[in-house]
């Protein structure tokens, strides 16, 4: 082997955690929890070093037991490299690790990055995510997604209820799915509209409760059914802890109550059963073309601090 061809490999263990986070990136203080929790593995942390510096490294993130990584969130290369360089060997590595660690012929699982709001605004800013996106891109991906990150802060003013709503949690799971999937009718989410591109709206909203909601181990007596005084349910949300964050983990108006501003009354009451349970802050998201939702956050007092790139591989 050549003095100057780098060595890629995983990392042996949390012992060498230092190592991986020589380079910086937001997801660094969290990464020795993850792998205390399972939602990490040493050999799913990929680093290439020449002489014990670190050029490059990566990381896939997975829900804890899981038998295989559900995402890759971490992608990084020393931006001190010339420009080639640092997409050639993000691009080595990425390949090299996905050979060792993903199931041959397997679609990889997607790629996200947390960049500023105004990422491409910035020059230094935009080459840094670019190069990460080139990278992945070498290896068949494609965009699919930017979303963009909210946050509501303790002390920010909440909406006063206007009495137009009620509120309860769901009877049952049965009750919540009908209303999942009534909700989807009309979505501008993405990630629902892919899942619509391949199965029915009912599937669609087993495969989000199954998948991620029902995961969740906060109370689910903090989940919420807006209704009419009579009873009807206009739309529902669902405030939950990620193990990271209190977060709004759905908010939906049903399609034949949308334009009556429910939106603004049903946000409120989310944020509201979280704030009453003295958290540090509240988290949401949404797709960066969702312009409504992304309005009803604004308007609710939720600033933006973060945008996410999301990259698939289908």
């Amino acid at each position: 082997m050549e003095q100057n061809e780098p060595i890629l490999r995983p990392i042996t263990g949390r012992e060498e955690l230092d190592v991986f986070n020589r380079l910086p990136y937001a997801l660094n203080g969290e990464l020795a929890d993850d792998l205390t929790q399972g939602r990490r593995r040493p050999e799913w942390m990929w680093v290439a070093q020449r002489g014990g510096r670190l050029l490059a490294r990566l990381a896939w993130w997975s829900r804890p037991g899981d038998a295989k990584p559900f995402l890759m969130d971490v992608l990084d290369v020393d931006d001190t490299l010339p420009g080639p360089e640092r997409v050639a060997l993000a691009t080595r590595l990425l390949r090299t690790a996905m050979a060792a660690t993903l199931p041959e012929g397997a679609t990889p699982p997607p790629y996200t990055r947390f960049v500023p709001p105004g990422w491409q605004d910035e020059a230094d800013t935009r080459q840094t995510v670019r190069d990460r996106m080139a990278a992945v891109e070498e290896t068949g991906a494609r965009l699919f997604v930017e979303r963009i990150r909210l946050e509501w802060r303790p002390g920010t003013p909440l909406g006063e209820p206007r009495g137009r709503l009620t509120f309860r949690p769901p009877q049952d799971t049965e009750e919540l799915l009908t209303l999942m999937t009534s909700a989807l009718e009309g979505t501008l989410d993405a990630h629902s509209l892919d899942d619509l591109s391949r199965m029915s709206l009912r599937e669609a909203a087993v495969s989000h409760y199954e998948d991620e909601l029902a995961r969740y181990k906060s109370p689910r007596d903090w989940w919420r059914v807006a209704t009419l005084p009579d009873g009807t349910p206009v739309g529902f949300v669902l405030p939950a802890h990620n193990g990271y964050n209190p977060i709004i983990a759905y908010l939906a108006v049903l399609p034949e109550h949308r334009g009556n501003g429910y939106i603004d009354d049903v946000l409120a009451e989310g944020t509201r059963v979280l704030a009453g349970q003295d958290v540090p802050r509240v988290r949401a998201s949404t797709d960066l073309g969702n312009v409504p939702m992304a309005r009803a956050f604004q308007r609710a007092g939720y600033v933006s601090f973060e945008h996410e790139i999301n990259m698939t591989w289908r």
